[in-house]
């Protein structure tokens, strides 16, 4: 398979427009939310060296760091959801009289949902990340801050949808409402704080 984070911006979108089965919602958020950390690192490098936040410089260093990190996941599971959906989708492809077709979706519905899981959790330390880039960023790179924040956002939200698509299938309702408490948890923790860091900016800006 090839790699899609390895791709040109114009060659991903070109084929996540197609038929394919992959790339598809969740490498697409996965790429978002690596989109989204980088604009924080962005503030964070536009903020050391300079002597009116030398107070912070140490805290920015760290960040700039901690995001280059996340940015290098994200782009891992881009190409980790490919591979995850790839199997589910020939899976649905196998009759319904066929004995194993219930085992087999059970663990191609599990691996699909897993990687999504792992987008969500990695945009949630992304917003947390980019509150600290917001808060003591350079003012001149706040805006950036914002765009940021709201791109982890969406990079949660829509792995949250390539989570819910999958724990619908499952025959395993335990095991799916275990994941579904998990992804609601981080919505409703990390939606509310990247709107409170977006807002904040917005309020900086047009204050």
């Amino acid at each position: 398979m090839m790699s899609f984070s390895d791709t040109s911006c114009s060659a991903f979108t070109e084929v996540l427009a197609t038929k394919a089965p992959v790339p598809g919602g969740g490498g697409a958020s996965a790429l978002v939310g690596a989109v989204g950390v980088a604009l924080g690192a962005m503030v964070g490098n536009l903020t050391v060296g300079k002597k009116k936040y030398a107070d912070v410089e140490e805290d920015m260093r760290a960040d700039i760091e901690k995001a280059e990190a996340i940015r290098l996941e994200m782009l891992r599971l881009i190409d980790s959801d490919a591979e995850a959906f790839e199997p589910l989708s020939r899976a649905y492809g196998i009759p319904k009289d066929d004995p194993t077709r219930a085992e087999t979706m059970e663990k191609c519905l599990r691996d699909a949902c897993g990687v999504p899981m792992d987008i969500m959790r990695t945009a949630c330390k992304a917003i947390d990340l980019i509150a600290d880039f917001a808060a003591k960023g350079s003012a001149l790179a706040i805006s950036d801050a914002g765009v940021g924040v709201a791109f982890c956002k969406a990079a949660l939200q829509g792995a949250s949808l390539n989570v819910f698509i999958n724990t619908k299938a499952m025959a395993d309702r335990a095991y799916a409402s275990a994941i579904e408490k998990e992804a609601d948890e981080l919505l409703d923790k990390y939606c509310s704080l990247a709107d409170k860091i977006y807002a904040e900016v917005t309020a900086r800006l047009r204050g």
